[in-house]
């Protein structure tokens, strides 16, 4: 075998060893929300002066990922609408009511992956959101923030990410209209997410 000869199949070798390698080290596995260091927001201009801030305090959800090679398989969230907080009694139980998420009746707000790319650092996921009682696709863009391994072992990844609906298109129809006849709350709403999650011990397939 001449050295050439050699050298190719030694190189061959080796590069089979990497992509072993890779293989083993890159996997797609579960990764549960940690609800104790994850933020669901939203925001929403009132009076058309000020934003007011709000969040949901109860929620589960997993994401399916590699993040090592950075590859999302899947994202579904579970939001409880009656844990929604302003820091103000009054407001929260006007957003409970009929007029806003009407949570008797639709106590639960959901997410569901449908398609995500990836350009750069950035990721763009589209998803169905429900709720109340209407389904439509959003977008969230947002980054990856990192991926450690905590004092216990676990293995944390985080994201954080941004997105925009219109609530009427959701029936949320509350129309109360200023002197002026601009809006006591806005049409638009921002939501914002900080998200950790911790990886569970099985892979997915």
């Amino acid at each position: 075998m001449t050295s050439l000869a050699m050298r190719a199949r030694i190189l061959a070798f080796t590069c089979s060893l990497m992509c072993v390698a890779t293989a083993a080290v890159a996997e797609t596995a579960r990764y549960e929300i940690d609800p104790e260091h994850t933020t669901i927001g939203f925001s929403a201009r009132h009076m058309m002066v000020s934003q007011v801030q709000g969040q949901f305090m109860v929620f589960d959800g997993f994401i399916e990922m590699d993040p090592e090679a950075k590859t999302v398989k899947t994202i579904e969230a579970n939001i409880k609408t009656w844990s929604v907080s302003t820091n103000l009694h009054k407001r929260d139980a006007h957003l409970r009511s009929p007029d806003f998420f009407d949570v008797d009746r639709y106590p639960l707000m959901t997410f569901k992956l449908t398609n995500y790319q990836k350009v750069g650092d950035q990721y763009s996921a589209v998803g169905d959101l429900t709720l109340h009682g209407v389904t439509k696709p959003i977008t969230l863009v947002g980054n990856m923030i990192g991926i450690v391994k905590d004092p216990t072992g676990q293995i944390r990844a985080g994201f954080v990410g941004e997105g925009k609906i219109n609530r009427r298109d959701f029936n949320v129809n509350f129309h109360g209209l200023l002197d002026n006849g601009g809006l006591i709350v806005s049409d638009e709403v921002i939501i914002t997410i900080n998200t950790e999650c911790i990886k569970t011990k099985a892979t997915v397939q």
